[in-house]
């Protein structure tokens, strides 16, 4: 009697059912299993997940840099854009005659220097002149008829045309030959 109360009902590990233990260990393996495929599944999605928000950064990175780049520029030709009107002042003083040499050296030299810091910044003179009329570069401000030149070549300039940096600054005024009807 007191040997029945001190024991409890413990089997034996050699006793147990191999069966039942089998099916739990199974059970368990696979429990364990199925939870490191969604573990792996999940870290590879996060995985790609940071991968594409990194190229995402990388082409808003180069995008901003490329927005920047391009404001630069058009801040740029604007600038130039405006001190043109300058330039074309400078232009027509040095066509007036005067009696005052210096005075003309003078115009000249500010007038080159103006000229060379804006070409330093992108300008581009369009040589026009003796070349076929574009209506994407040149504007047509007087048709002359005339046998003496090719049809639709430019004969004079009004106003000189630029371009920045391979885009048209501003057109150019052009006097245009045309054939006699």
């Amino acid at each position: 009697m007191g040997k029945e109360n001190q024991e409890p009902d413990v089997v034996p590990v050699e006793e147990q059912e191999p069966s039942g233990s089998a099916d739990a260990a199974a059970a368990q393996i696979a429990a364990l299993t199925a939870e490191r495929d969604k573990l792996a599944a999940e870290k590879a999605e996060l995985q790609d997940m940071v991968r594409r928000r990194q190229a995402d950064f990388e082409n808003f990175r180069k995008r901003a840099e490329r927005d920047r780049s391009e404001f630069l520029q058009f801040a740029g030709m604007e600038l130039v854009r405006d001190i043109l009107p300058i330039l074309d002042d400078f232009e027509r003083a040095l066509k007036v005659e005067c009696a005052d040499a210096g005075y003309t050296k003078g115009v000249q030299l500010i007038y080159n220097r103006l000229f060379e810091a804006l070409k330093k910044m992108g300008m581009e003179p369009m040589d026009t002149v003796g070349k076929a009329f574009d209506p994407n570069l040149h504007q047509a401000v007087e048709r002359v008829e005339t046998e003496e030149a090719e049809d639709q070549t430019v004969l004079g300039e009004f106003q000189k045309g630029y371009n920045y940096k391979g885009k048209l600054l501003r057109p150019a005024m052009v006097r245009v030959a045309v054939r006699p009807s």
